[in-house]
């Protein structure tokens, strides 16, 4: 049995670009088949930097303050206080808060660890495109040791 404070937890720097307050829970929980992270967004924040999906994994966010806008490839999905949204391996999405109120949210996945992070659109980035510059598919896999490649011809893709 662990039980922590959220409130003892130092917020994370996952992306100077983002800002949000990101606590990860699963280390001081010691979890080993589901991540779980605590979000506070003030206006304008997002979850994640681009629209991405989890090849491995499945998310699922609850919202217990506010309310979310997901980016997903075919349009946009709120989400609001007490309620729930799951995405299955391969569903890309982006969580932002548009609203003019504070976001407070969970997000777990499962399991913790995704080792096929794909990426479609950087909304960080004046909402870019990202593709293969070789044979244009529609989405670029994160590197494990940094960088986009693409899952289909191996072409590497910088971002600038």
């Amino acid at each position: 049995m662990q039980k922590i404070s959220i409130d003892d937890i130092a917020p994370g720097t996952f992306d100077t670009e983002i800002h949000a307050d990101r606590r990860s829970l699963s280390d001081p929980l010691n979890t080993s088949d589901v991540a779980i992270t605590y979000y506070v967004l003030d206006p304008g924040e997002r979850f994640s930097g681009s629209v991405h999906t989890h090849m491995d994994q499945e998310e699922v966010f609850l919202i217990l303050e506010g309310t979310a806008t997901f980016d997903l490839r075919e349009g946009e999905i709120r989400v609001s206080k007490n309620e729930a949204i799951r995405f299955a391996p391969g569903e890309f999405q982006s969580g932002k808060n548009d609203s003019n109120s504070e976001v407070i949210a969970f997000a777990l996945g499962a399991p913790p660890d995704s080792e096929d992070v794909r990426i479609s659109r950087i909304p960080v980035l004046d909402d870019r495109v990202v593709a293969c510059p070789e044979c244009s598919h529609a989405d670029m896999q994160i590197a494990p040791e940094g960088g986009l490649v693409c899952p289909e011809c191996g072409a590497e893709l910088v971002v600038e």
